[in-house]
């Protein structure tokens, strides 16, 4: 492991690594090393990813981990646009599916519907299914904007009343896609998703974020020393008593 430095705003634990590799191998021996305690304990365990190129090297490592107990995991995804083909490898449930979900005996892999044929029926479906299933582990992103999953500033709440809605992509947050290599060009992102809420995120019991790359130094930045508003999302996880992050020497640039 090649960590830089370790710092701490409120509850919030950052670690520094030297490159992306030893952030997302680094932080997938603690996520395995979490499964490992809760299943000690219980019979089932219940994860959340994010699906970005911010997790790569992270869901990589994971894949390769031969300690984890798959059957035992039951597994969702936090965002997924709204009208993509459902074919189309930008899709989340797609990307998840080909980095990890594909690769691993899962308990269950539950998908997100961004047909778009009843988005507000899949709303109160995926909530359902979050209810049965109390979120365990949290692995996520922190997009540059300072969205957690897909709550860009305009729609964060920190006291949604949903679990899982529709919302609206900021410009910001679309653009990322474009800088991430997921789409050519803005008109081609879609501007509709579902994302599970604030609120739903951080009731996970542990929350690990992967968030390398310069384009990510200032979220890194604001997220350990702005206010905590929804105007960065992302300072929300300074209260959580049990939330990390893992970034690389570029991401943490500006610290």
């Amino acid at each position: 492991m090649s960590m830089i430095k370790e710092c701490r705003t409120d509850f919030l634990n950052l670690q520094v690594h030297d490159t992306r590799t030893s952030m997302g191998e680094t932080a997938a021996r603690a996520v395995a090393a979490k499964i490992r305690e809760i299943l000690a304990e219980r019979d089932e365990v219940n994860m959340v990813f994010a699906s970005a190129p911010s997790q790569d090297e992270f869901l990589q490592a994971l894949r390769q981990d031969g300690t984890i107990p798959w059957n035992r995991i039951h597994a969702f995804h936090m965002d997924e646009y709204i009208g993509l083909p459902a074919d189309a490898p930008q899709g989340f449930g797609n990307f998840i599916r080909a980095r990890l979900w594909g690769h691993v005996p899962l308990k269950s892999a539950n998908y997100l519907d961004g047909s778009g044929r009843d988005v507000e029926g899949e709303c109160r479906r995926y909530a359902d299914l979050l209810r049965t299933h109390p979120i365990d582990i949290v692995c996520f992103g922190i997009g540059e904007n300072g969205h957690l999953a897909f709550n860009d500033p305009p729609v964060a709440d920190f006291a949604d009343p949903k679990a899982v809605k529709r919302v609206e992509l900021e410009e910001a947050c679309r653009l990322q896609q474009v800088h991430d290599g997921c789409f050519a060009a803005l008109d081609q992102v879609p501007r509709s998703a579902i994302t599970l809420t604030i609120p739903a995120l951080v009731s996970g019991r542990f929350l690990y974020g992967m968030v390398p790359g310069r384009t990510k130094a200032v979220a890194v930045r604001r997220t350990m020393t702005d206010p905590v508003w929804t105007a960065c999302p992302s300072t929300i996880l300074r209260g959580h008593r049990d939330a990390r992050l893992y970034v690389d020497r570029e991401s943490a640039s500006l610290l």
